[in-house]
């Protein structure tokens, strides 16, 4: 039986979804049909949910969420390919396109943000050239964390880590549990950890990290970070989106390195304490997102990885609310939807 329409999660307001149905969407002569199969839901998508924004950015009339994901192709001479997908849209014609840095382009169109619709719906269409086959043997649900996985690589190519013996990942989420098994995969030989839930500090000290510190946000955290980061690491990665976890990362930095800073604060704001930074003379970098040659690169990448332990909740699509529910509670790891399995 032919499909004529597809199935959408809606985000309307803050902590309010709607399942809506609508036609099946045409592709373009650039675009195929895709058929969703996994969405992984990310730390930006509870900001989404439970603020209803992010930053200046909000739902307007509505917003499908969901950028992490895999599907199959079912139009085109691709028809049956299974793939990830590549959730960022760039023009490729303004200057930080054309400088290689497709990931800041000025006129980007991200799945699940502004006016561009995401994942959480069975179907959708997509431009071909954003598309990553998948590996043989891999499956659908981990080709949804291949996005994530980029980032992990894009932060850890930002921070310039080449010759590091020593690195500290501040946030045990989705993201710095793949930076730990990236970093661990290098052959990196210490890897700190923190993070304020004891669930994802035990998963960090499975995926890699050598010495886990409980994020207390007092003088107990202070004295086992000092201890466990010695003359200080070479390295440092915030990826809670916290003032606090900042502050952790850059007090086991040591002096004259860099913080590359992955997570989303609550808010919009992030702060630090000036004094110590320019004590260091330290460095912030940012990190946005991912190159786009950073999907195929995850794809070649997670077959090495030990990724068992990072989907922990798993929902049918018309369970879209307790996934939320899941996420917005920082219940488990990594939640993952399936609008068409």
């Amino acid at each position: 039986m032919t499909t004529t329409s597809t199935s959408a999660a809606i985000l309307t307001a803050a902590r309010t979804l709607e399942i809506r149905e609508a036609s099946l969407p045409e592709p373009t002569a650039e675009e195929v049909l895709v058929r969703v199969t996994d969405v992984g839901l990310c730390g930006s998508d509870a900001h989404w949910y439970e603020e209803g924004r992010i930053g200046e950015t909000g739902v307007g009339d509505g917003l499908v969420l969901g950028h992490e994901f895999s599907g199959v192709i079912e139009s085109g001479p691709r028809s049956g390919e299974r793939v990830a997908v590549d959730p960022a849209i760039p023009c490729l014609t303004c200057q930080p396109c054309r400088a290689g840095k497709n990931n800041l382009c000025l006129n980007i169109q991200f799945a699940g943000h502004g006016a561009t619709d995401g994942a959480l719906r069975t179907h959708l269409v997509w431009p071909e050239r954003c598309l990553v086959t998948l590996p043989d043997g891999m499956s659908s649900e981990v080709g949804a964390l291949l996005e994530p996985i980029g980032i992990a690589i894009h932060a850890i190519d930002l921070a310039n880590i080449e010759g590091a013996r020593s690195v500290g990942v501040f946030g045990c989420g989705p993201i710095g549990l793949l930076l730990i098994s990236i970093l661990k995969s290098m052959g990196v030989e210490k890897i700190v950890a923190t993070d304020r839930l004891p669930h994802r500090l035990e998963a960090a000290r499975s995926l890699g990290a050598t010495q886990p510190v409980l994020a207390t946000e007092d003088e107990r955290e202070l004295e086992a970070l000092l201890e466990a980061s010695g003359d200080g690491l070479d390295n440092t990665f915030e990826a809670a989106g916290s003032d606090a976890a900042l502050h952790s990362a850059m007090t086991a930095a040591r002096p004259g390195t860099s913080v590359t800073v992955v997570g989303i604060p609550t808010g919009d704001h992030t702060s630090f304490a000036a004094s110590l930074a320019r004590r260091k003379e330290m460095s912030l970098v940012l990190c946005r997102r991912m190159l786009s040659d950073d999907l195929t690169r995850a794809a070649e990448l997670a077959g090495s990885l030990d990724l068992t332990e990072i989907v922990t909740h798993r929902y049918p699509f018309d369970q879209v609310d307790a996934a939320f529910s899941a996420l917005s509670d920082r219940r488990g790891l990594k939640v993952v939807v399936t609008p068409s399995p």
